[in-house]
């Protein structure tokens, strides 16, 4: 993924195992990273391991079998690539090639990776996943908006539409990005799916090794941040140094412990790096930190006084239905339908107040 200091083969494979050895038990992987050697990966650490003592979580969308890569925008998504009649045979066909990757025969959740409009709210789409169900290909079904910030009214657009089949979401939230993904939860609890929430670590910053003037990657994606993102998120950081030290906490486990306090919020996952420098902290320490998350909660004071140093609000354009979009719909960012407009205000959400970007 370009984020840090490239990891060798049998250490990464090393990582994973640890990682296991140390109690986690859930593994996430989308087909797509690395064309297919994510899974391959993922195989490899955990072969031998008894397929029923962790969860495997899968996830598919992106067409890297028929469709050709549009530089760092990366694959188009399967919906673009094939007819709505092909859809059912698509996934299917991806699913069963990242599980012979995987070396397993089933997920236990499989998520449709980084839908586009048709996917947040076709039918056939949707009826196609189940299918996958039936075919005891995973046990559970969920969507994972991205891979930038935003789909708000899509989400809650694709709750209301098919929240029957939907057990989990995998959403964007972190002490330093508590907009938009909050806006979400009321809706996820109501229709009962669970959320996972990724970049819990905020680009890294919250594993303690980023600091004012780190060098980033030329490829690396944090390169391409707004300048001075990392200077005020350490800032914001500082301010929060006092509650992570009466829980007796590391900061990467204080920013799981406040996602963890949220409504319908179920796993975290943040994304572990080994950043390239002397001083950084080596990847086998943050994955011992995740491992060890101490079982305390935060209190409703604790939880508002950390949202309200990291309030995001208005901090970016988000991506999905967005009231400023014009022309054709992108793969990514698309005009608000009448349907987005009705979910909006189901959920008391004001599309140009709640949804638009403000800090030019």
């Amino acid at each position: 993924m370009h984020f840090g200091e490239p990891l060798a083969e049998e250490r990464f494979l090393r990582v994973i195992q640890q990682a296991y050895e140390r109690g986690i038990r859930t593994f996430m992987t989308a087909d797509v990273y690395g064309s297919g050697a994510a899974d391959e990966m993922l195989g490899r650490a955990l072969a031998g391991v008894p397929r029923d003592s962790y969860c495997l979580v899968g996830a598919i969308g992106h067409d890297f079998y028929k469709g050709e890569r549009s530089g760092a925008k990366g694959f188009p998504r399967f919906t673009a690539t094939h007819k709505p009649g092909e859809y059912a045979d698509y996934l299917r066909m991806a699913t069963e090639k990242s599980l012979a990757r995987c070396r397993a025969d089933r997920f236990d959740l499989l998520l449709l990776h980084n839908p586009d409009l048709t996917g947040y709210t076709s039918d056939k789409v949707w009826s196609a996943l189940d299918k996958l169900k039936d075919a005891k290909l995973t046990d559970r079904l969920g969507v994972a908006p991205g891979p930038a910030n935003g789909f708000t009214l899509d989400v809650l657009l694709c709750f209301e539409r098919f929240g029957a089949l939907l057990d989990w979401a995998m959403l964007i939230l972190n002490p330093l990005e508590p907009w938009p993904g909050r806006l979400v939860l009321p809706a996820a609890v109501k229709h009962e799916v669970n959320a996972i929430t990724r970049v819990v670590d905020y680009g890294g910053l919250f594993h303690d090794d980023v600091k004012p003037g780190h060098k980033f990657g030329q490829q690396d994606h944090r390169a391409f941040r707004p300048a001075g993102w990392v200077e005020a998120g350490c800032e914001k950081m500082d301010r929060l140094r006092e509650v992570a030290a009466k829980h007796k906490a590391t900061m990467l486990q204080l920013a799981c412990l406040w996602n963890l306090s949220q409504p319908g919020v179920k796993s975290v996952i943040p994304t572990l790096i080994q950043e390239t420098g002397a001083d950084t902290k080596p990847i086998e320490a943050k994955v011992d930190e995740l491992a060890s998350l101490p079982e305390v909660k935060l209190s409703a004071d604790e939880g508002e006084f950390i949202a309200k140093i990291g309030d995001n609000k208005g901090c970016m354009e988000l991506k999905g239905a967005n009231v400023a979009h014009a022309g054709e719909a992108q793969p990514d960012r698309w005009g608000l339908t009448r349907d987005h407009e009705r979910v909006a205000k189901r959920w008391e959400i004001d599309a140009k107040a709640d949804l638009a970007c403000t800090h030019k």
